[in-house]
């Protein structure tokens, strides 16, 4: 592991002898935190400068967007924290508020600690949901600022104003999400407008009211199923489109898109293409998953995350949104080459604009942002999940192993 980074910590000049998404090896020259130039690899290059980091013909590929985290909350360096409480959303959020002042959270040093997690499992730009209510206010919004502000530059993090306890069920929460979307929070969260605050034209409203106002995106927690789900995936549309935040709107899980018929889904995925409304997944085991083909075919991009780490929700969770991937692809029955190849541009290139990036990728110009796995091409690295060699944020080296870790296969 490389030291934490820092203003003293200098940036790599070279990444020799790499293979970018699996083409032939080449020399990545930075310029500053940027890529300068992508040149065919000369053997002399791995010895000098000082600042090269020696790629050994492993794959590279742009750093891992995890697109929905929730770095705020973990249990992560306690002791072993046993499962309680009642199972459900409503049973969740009850048991993290009982216990979370026991157990400190929101901490600075567990923070960071969840942050290494995800860093070192190739992860270097985050959407995180960072709670704000009327316990908290906005405090954990400034511990996860003052965690990312650590790596100086090195990561990025985009915060969204998450409402864990519902918004209107609790008079002020509206107002602390304002607070929080006018001190820099990038988007607002919503949570199940239905089966939580049990008026969705009103929170929906209220959150979309303040992304008018501020500027700021919108990011909703939609777990309810089926056609309820169905009817605030609508609402969502609905309001996108008669306050032209067109771009501006995502939804995670959504777990009800995948359950209707085909043709409701169809009717459903167009609209919301047309008007950029975004989704985000984590996979969940015993659920259908998103269809990848039709929202595609529907131009609604969607990225990967890996919800909480060792949290009151869950015991699991490593911060490897390369294996949130890997679940997808394998729950969703990919294995055709082309569709392990744009499960892994998914979980990379094409998450950019979840992080607020216009490119994320291996070109000149691009930000330094990339990782390097022992892998023979894309979809060997998905299939396998192996270890991450090595992680450059903003052209500084964040992470490197030795390689004698095996890759778990899952």
């Amino acid at each position: 592991m490389a030291d934490a980074p820092g203003p003293g910590i200098e940036r790599l000049a070279r990444i020799a002898n790499v293979r970018p998404w699996g083409g032939a090896a080449v020399d990545i020259e930075l310029d500053g935190d940027r890529i300068g130039a992508i040149v065919p690899h000369r053997a002399s290059a791995s010895t000098a400068p000082e600042r090269t980091l020696d790629g050994r013909g492993l794959l590279a590929l742009p750093s891992i967007v995890n697109a929905h985290a929730h770095v705020d909350k973990s249990w992560l360096g306690l002791p072993w924290q046993s499962y309680g409480g009642k199972s459900g959303t409503e049973g969740r959020i009850r048991h993290e508020r009982a216990r979370r002042a026991e157990l400190g959270i929101p901490s600075l040093e567990r923070t960071a600690a969840v942050l290494d997690a995800h860093v070192r499992h190739g992860s270097t730009l985050l959407r995180t949901h960072v709670d704000v209510d009327l316990e908290l206010g906005t405090r954990g919004v400034d511990v996860v600022r003052e965690a990312v502000s650590a790596y100086d530059g090195a990561i990025e993090v985009t915060i969204v104003a998450f409402p864990q306890d519902g918004v209107l069920r609790r008079p002020g929460v509206l107002a602390l999400l304002d607070e929080a979307a006018a001190a820099g929070a990038e988007h607002v969260g919503g949570l199940d407008p239905a089966s939580i605050d049990r008026d969705p034209v009103g929170q929906l409203d209220g959150i979309f009211g303040i992304a008018e106002r501020h500027g700021v995106g919108i990011d909703i927690h939609l777990h309810d199923a089926a056609e309820l789900g169905a009817f605030q995936l609508e609402l969502v549309v609905e309001r996108t489109q008669a306050l032209g935040l067109q771009g501006r709107v995502n939804i995670a899980h959504g777990f009800a898109l995948a359950q209707l018929p085909e043709p409701r889904r169809r009717d459903l995925l167009q609209a919301m293409g047309e008007l950029g409304v975004t989704f985000t997944t984590v996979a969940p085991l015993r659920l259908p998953q998103l269809p990848m083909h039709e929202l595609d075919a529907a131009g609604v991009r969607f990225a990967f995350g890996t919800d909480g780490i060792r949290d009151l929700w869950s015991p699991y969770g490593t911060g490897d949104t390369l294996g949130i991937a890997w679940q997808f692809a394998r729950a969703s029955s990919i294995v055709q080459d082309d569709d392990l190849l744009r499960v892994m541009e998914l979980a990379t290139r094409d998450a950019a604009g979840f992080v607020g990036r216009d490119t994320h990728d291996l070109v000149v110009g691009a930000r330094a942002d990339l990782v390097l796995v022992d892998a023979e091409h894309a979809m060997d690295a998905l299939v396998r999940v192996p270890p991450r060699r090595a992680v450059v944020g903003g052209g500084r080296l964040l992470h490197e192993s030795a390689g004698d870790e095996q890759g778990d296969g899952r």
